[in-house]
Formats: structure tokens, sequence, C-alpha cells
């Protein structure tokens, strides 16, 4: 009796891989501390503590020796875990795209995003959340049209290579073979044009997005700007009011002094 084992889907990512991804980033760091310090600390403490002013002098050796060895050991481990944390992550984003990228998978395709693209996230993800939902979605169909690109390019080297040598046969089943590979390649090249079609729209959008984003946040700015300087055009501020009322009284003061005087010289 044949059993049926349910099998997770391939194309999604699981918490282990995100348990995963958690752990590659902090175990390179962490491996270093680990290789590093705990030998130096031992010998630092006995340094302390000795009696003796050889063995003190023995322990401070033996504590710098091992700061250097264990610093070394460190770096080698940490950079073997980087090697592999590279390539798991590649292995992970391959699965991830084989049934295509979703919004929600962009955050794993952050590395094959132009710095461009990045800050534009950023900044679209702080100031409108709907926008950013539609420009994770195109993001994630740019990114998808890319790897098939990538892809069919790559397969189109193969089936060149494959041509040329079907081409040396010279038999019939030479000529066959090369007509498949042609009509392979034929496949191929219309493949690598819709896709290319797919990325200038895609392109095409996140231009729209940005230029959205950009244009509501200009205009919210420039609206708050202008009703600042439309209240300090249509009432002063309170300093300049004060000093036009005291340079009014000043000159009403002098209009006086002025009209007493000329009483008291017709006098």
């Amino acid at each position: 009796m044949s059993q049926s084992i349910a099998k997770p889907a391939t194309g999604k990512p699981s918490t282990k891989d995100a348990a995963m991804a958690r752990i590659l980033k902090f175990a390179p760091w962490a491996s270093l501390l680990a290789a590093s310090l705990p030998a130096p600390v031992v010998f630092l403490v006995l340094f302390l503590t000795a009696q003796a002013t050889d063995t003190a002098a023995l322990y401070l050796v033996l504590a710098g020796l091992s700061l250097a060895l264990g610093f070394g050991v460190g770096l080698l481990i940490a950079a073997i875990l980087l090697i592999f944390r590279r390539r798991w992550l590649s292995r992970l984003r391959d699965r991830l795209a084989s049934d295509g990228i979703t919004a929600n998978e962009v955050v794993w395709f952050r590395s094959e995003l132009t710095s461009a693209e990045r800050a534009s996230l950023a900044e679209i993800e702080e100031t409108n959340p709907l926008l950013a939902d539609a420009y994770l979605e195109t993001l994630a169909s740019r990114l998808t049209a890319s790897r098939i690109i990538s892809r069919s390019r790559k397969e189109i080297l193969k089936v060149e290579r494959r041509i040329n040598r079907a081409r040396t046969l010279g038999a019939v089943d030479g000529t066959s073979l090369q007509e498949d590979l042609l009509a392979d390649r034929e496949r191929l090249e219309q493949l690598r044009r819709r896709a290319n079609e797919h990325l200038n729209q895609a392109r095409t959008r996140l231009q729209i997005i940005e230029a959205t984003a950009s244009r509501k946040l200009n205009q919210s700015e420039t609206d708050l700007m202008m009703q600042r300087l439309g209240s300090a055009q249509t009432q002063l501020p309170l300093v300049l009011e004060i000093a036009q009322l005291e340079q009014q009284a000043i000159q009403e003061a002098q209009n006086q002094i002025n009209d007493t005087s000329l009483e008291s010289d017709r006098r």
C-alpha cells in the first residue's frame, strides 16, 4: 500500500529558513569572539592572581599569544561561515525564484536590488505604505524578469556550443540534431525577448511609482510651506508690530516737542 508524503512548497521560505538566516547572520562574528577571547581572559586572570613575577610575565605573554592565535583562527572560521552563508543564500534565492518571486520574498533578494531601488523603497515605505506595496510587487516582477533573462542567456550559450559541436558531425543525425538545437535556440530567444518586455514594463512602473511618491511628498511639503508663507505675509510678526508702534510713539513725541519749541519762539 503506497503512502503519499506531503512535501513543503519548494518556492516558499519556511520558518527554518528564517531561523537559519538569523543564525548565519551572527555566527561569523560570534565565532570570532568565541575563538579570540576565552584563552586570553583565562591567562589574564592567572596573571592578576600570580604571586611570582616570572610566572606573571609568562601568563602575560601567553595571553598575548593566545589572543593573536585565537583571532587568526576566529578570522578563518568567520571567513568560512561567510562563504557558506553566501552560498546558502544563493541556493535559497534560486529555490524561491523557481516559481516566481513574490512581494513578500523581495526581502531575500535585497542584494540583487540596485542602490537607487533600495533607497526608493525605504523612502516610500516611510511616506506611503500603499505605494510601498505596489513598489514591492513591481520589484518582484523586475527581479523575476531579470533572472529569466540571465538564465535564458546562459542556456543560449550552451545551445550555441552544442550547435557548433553538432556541425562537426556532418551526418544525417547531425543535421537533425542541429535542427532541434536551432529550434531550442529560437525558443530561448523568444523567452528572452518576452522577459525583456516584462523587464521594461516593470522598470517603467517603478519610475511611475517613484514619481508619484515624490510628487505627493513634494506637494505636501509645498502646501505646508505656502501656508506658513501666507500666514507670515498676512500677519506681521509681533516684533515688527512692536517696533512700528515704538517708532510711531517716538515720531509723535518728536512732533509735540517741535510744536512746543515753535510756540515758545513765537512768544
